[in-house]
């Protein structure tokens, strides 16, 4: 073999560089086999230690077939330790194997990765003798760098596509949520989680889907995300946000807490979020709770006017039978009657025999609030939706949700909140004010008023499609003096309730003071009632109570209210007789001359008739009277009742 010429040698070592992507290495060795004049030139890649991949083999002035060969037992062992290697002639003798396969010269040069590792090698062999001289070597360590070049850019390129494959499926299969925007939050990218989460498609994405058309048109939520934006733009970092959303698909309520930075160069953002609605409502809901809480410890230290229905007159025992038909619907009650005849009481006790007795009893009286105020309480309202809303607020409906609310005094409801209420009564939704976002409750309505709404509805102080959806089931309360009956028994609950908290002992009420009680009319009803016994009983200087004129207002005020009021104690009824027609459950009739005694006994006879003598069960007498069995059948014996006795009356 001749020696090469230098610049054909310069210009095929130019046109071997010359060569792009796949057809760099079959070029750069067709021009290395025509510059060095070799049968055959070779560049493999280390795959592993003393393990090769051939990358080229150009041969016999053609592409040739890839071989995979074992370096070791050959010089290319020797260029993989970093070294070059050439032999002229006589390779056969060095190494049996070249010789098998009739090789007779060799040259061979490592490439190298920057930090001088060994990546691969080229190499170059022929049958005939190659003397190669000094400027032909370095034209060929020219090469071998040229090689070392392209494969160190292959590698750095595998690892690039490595790493953005690595970085892609990190970014798409990652459970957090992932979002390129640009600072008009118009989406960039969004991974599969993002997408999820938000109820979007990829081609909306890739139409640009702008981030802030996410946000509902509620106060909070809009000034949440305008600041959370604002931080953004100012180029720092916004940890932790907690954003409501709605989902594009659905319109769904969903919360994230959002973490965004923007890129080094501020032309985007980058945004990661996880969903946290669960967390959010369950906070909510924890904070409605507390504020049910708080509502009903309140509630429980009020003073009610009594804590359980006493009396026995027919007026009342209707309105009870009314109650326990009632009760176990969900139909809307309408509880009508004079100040200070227990309104309220009834409303509670339809609650309390109701399927919903174990759920939240929430009252509001209409009368005791501003105008302004009284939608905010029933509806609550967002922050930011009115002066003075510094945070959002549940209303009384939200807190009662699957429960009842009680509306008492509702004929001083403004008109334009009667309208929301009709919707909530019709459709069982509202909106907080301040909020576009539709509330769903489930909500038992019980009504009060001492107002004739019908008169009300008339004049225009009323909404008469409220008034109707209101009266599905009216419950009239009797005032105290159409029940003169029940006073007696009323007496006596309250001498027991207050007689302990202002320390007084009484035993009895005099005669006198029963038959000045039943004369009086009562214009403040049972509420009267109980707060003239509390003032007697801190008058009082006995065991035995007595209620004079002047607690009631003075002796010329009772005249003129005899002279005015019918109330006169009845005579004593005959004693019953098989022929008599006389009801055996007819309510108590005073006597003339009865004690609390005597009123307590008929009145305990009067209910064993009513109940067929039973006196333990959910019917029985005991149950009716509110006490327990054994009690009742104390009271029997001291007061000398059988069923024995009864007969032979």
């Amino acid at each position: 073999m001749g020696s090469p010429g230098e610049l054909p040698a310069l210009r095929a070592l130019v046109e071997g560089a010359a060569g792009v992507g796949k057809d760099f290495f079959p070029t750069l060795l067709c021009h290395l086999s025509e510059a060095l004049r070799v049968r055959e030139a070779v560049a493999c890649e280390l795959i592993a230690p003393q393990q090769m991949r051939m990358i080229a083999r150009w041969v016999d002035g053609r592409l040739g077939e890839n071989l995979d060969r074992d370096p070791a037992g050959t010089p290319c062992a020797a260029v993989l330790a970093g070294e070059l290697r050439h032999y002229p002639t006589g390779l056969g003798k060095a190494f049996p194997a070249y010789g098998a396969v009739g090789v007779d010269s060799y040259v061979g040069a490592p490439l190298k990765a920057e930090d001088g590792a060994v990546l691969g090698h080229l190499y170059a062999c022929d049958a005939l003798p190659m003397p190669l001289t000094a400027e032909q070597l370095l034209i060929f360590q020219a090469f071998a760098a040229q090689a070392a070049a392209e494969l160190r850019r292959r590698r750095a390129e595998q690892q690039a596509r490595e790493s953005e494959e690595r970085f892609r499926d990190l970014f798409e299969e990652a459970p957090i949520a992932y979002v390129h925007e640009g600072l008009d939050t118009r989406f960039i990218r969004a991974n599969r989680s993002a997408l999820r989460i938000l109820g979007i498609t990829p081609e909306e994405v890739a139409q640009g889907l702008m981030g802030m058309s996410l946000i509902p048109d509620t106060p909070d939520a809009k000034l949440r995300a305008r600041e959370a934006m604002e931080s953004v733009g100012k180029g720092t970092d916004t940890s932790g946000v907690v954003l409501e959303l709605r989902r594009k698909e659905d319109g769904r309520q969903i919360f994230i807490q959002w973490w965004s930075r923007p890129d080094p160069e501020g032309t985007y953002t980058r945004t990661m979020f996880i969903d946290v609605t669960d967390r959010v409502l369950l906070e909510r809901e924890q904070a409605r709770l507390q504020v049910q809480n708080r509502y009903l410890q309140e509630e429980i230290k009020s003073v009610h006017n009594f804590e359980e229905i006493i009396g026995a007159s027919a007026g009342l025992l209707k309105v009870l039978e009314g109650v326990e038909r009632v009760a176990p619907t969900d139909s809307t009650v309408l509880v009508c009657g004079e100040t200070g005849t227990g309104k309220e009481l009834i409303a509670r006790a339809i609650h309390s025999a109701s399927r919903r007795a174990d759920k939240p009893f929430i009252k509001l009286n209409c009368a005791a609030l501003p105008a302004g105020l009284v939608e905010s309480e029933l509806f609550g309202h967002e922050r930011g939706a009115f002066s003075g809303a510094i945070q959002r607020r549940a209303g009384r409906f939200e807190l009662a949700h699957h429960g009842t609310i009680f509306l008492d005094e509702i004929g001083e409801m403004p008109l334009e909140v009667q309208a929301k209420l009709l919707r909530v009564l019709q459709e069982r939704e509202f909106e907080r004010i301040g909020s576009s976002q539709t509330t769903k409750v489930d909500v038992r309505i019980v009504a009060a008023s001492n107002r004739d709404l019908a008169k009300a509805v008339q004049a225009g102080q009323f909404r008469q499609d409220l008034y109707y959806r209101l009266n599905v089931f009216p419950v009239t309360m009797p005032p105290l003096r159409e029940r003169s009956e029940d006073v007696p028994l009323l007496v006596k609950f309250f001498v027991q309730k207050y007689a302990p908290r202002v320390g007084r002992r009484v035993d009895s009420v005099d005669p006198e003071t029963i038959q000045r009680l039943l004369a009086y009319p009562w214009p403040g009803n049972i509420r009267e009632l109980e707060n003239l016994i509390e003032r007697a009983l801190i008058l009082a200087d006995s065991r035995v109570l007595h209620v004079g004129p002047e607690i009631l207002g003075g002796a010329s005020l009772l005249r003129e209210a005899r002279d005015s009021t019918v109330v006169a104690a009845p005579p004593a009824p005959e004693a019953r007789t098989p022929q008599s027609t006389t009801r055996p459950d007819a309510p108590m009739t005073p006597k003339a001359d009865s004690t609390l005694v005597a009123v307590q006994r008929e009145h305990i006879l009067q209910v064993l008739r009513a109940t067929g003598w039973v006196i333990e069960g959910e019917r029985g007498a005991a149950m009716r009277l509110g006490v327990k069995p054994a009690t009742l059948r104390f009271r029997m014996k001291k007061f000398g009742i059988s069923r024995g006795s009864e007969r032979l009356a």
